[in-house]
């Protein structure tokens, strides 16, 4: 059975026709003593907000000043990215840009670096030491701010990046695994834990840093 219910509106409140009017429907399943609510009929006029929408990449979040991270953006997230005025993006992954990424980045004047590591799953993890510090060496120069950091999903590569960077910030590694996991979540990996926990910062602690170095 299928009872369906009109939203209407007060006088004062009607700002369009009747066809924009929003009708649900209820359908009473038989046996199952519930029923259910059908989604909203669309209209012309949500397709065109849902195209103005500005769409993050996945797994994004803000690192530090001019420092954000994310998963692989694809062209649905083009429109917010331009929002952030990036100047450059780091990638670590191994494969080659796709052609509609490196068409806007240069539309947009976006300088991309490229670290190649294997997305290897456990036991094989393989993080080479050299990339990840040739990685925090353009992540530290502010020339390159605001940058993006990115790898597939946003958790492995990306995370054991920003994890070293926060060793750099003097965090403890409480909070730096706690981060880390925030974004790996069930699939964190006690490799890229223990790769973090082994980095040595000794040798760029001579780098500047100029943005937020606060303790944690």
């Amino acid at each position: 059975m299928k009872l369906e219910f009109n939203n209407h509106h007060h006088p004062e409140d009607q700002e369009t026709d009747s066809d924009s009017e929003m009708c649900r429907t209820i359908e009473v399943v038989a046996g199952s003593g519930g029923f259910q609510l059908s989604p909203a009929k669309r209209t012309p006029e949500d397709d065109v907000c849902a195209d103005d929408l500005f769409i993050p990449p996945l797994n994004f979040s803000l690192v530090d000043n001019g420092i954000f991270r994310s998963g692989f953006p694809e062209s649905a997230n083009f429109s917010f990215i331009q929002t952030l005025g990036l100047r450059s993006i780091i990638c670590l992954c191994p494969e080659p840009y796709p052609e509609a990424n490196m068409d806007f980045l240069k539309s947009n004047g976006i300088k991309i670096f490229q670290f190649g590591i294997d997305g290897y799953k456990e036991p094989f993890v393989n993080i080479p030491d050299d990339t990840i510090r040739e990685a925090l060496k353009v992540v530290l120069d502010v020339r390159n701010h605001p940058v993006l950091i990115h790898c597939k999903r946003g958790k492995h590569r990306t995370g054991c990046l920003v994890g070293c960077l926060r060793k750099l910030q003097r965090w403890c590694l409480t909070s730096v695994f706690d981060e880390y996991q925030r974004f790996a979540a069930a699939k964190a990996r006690v490799a890229d834990q223990r790769f973090m926990e082994m980095f040595d910062v000794s040798s760029m602690k001579h780098l500047p840093i100029t943005f937020s170095c606060s303790k944690k």
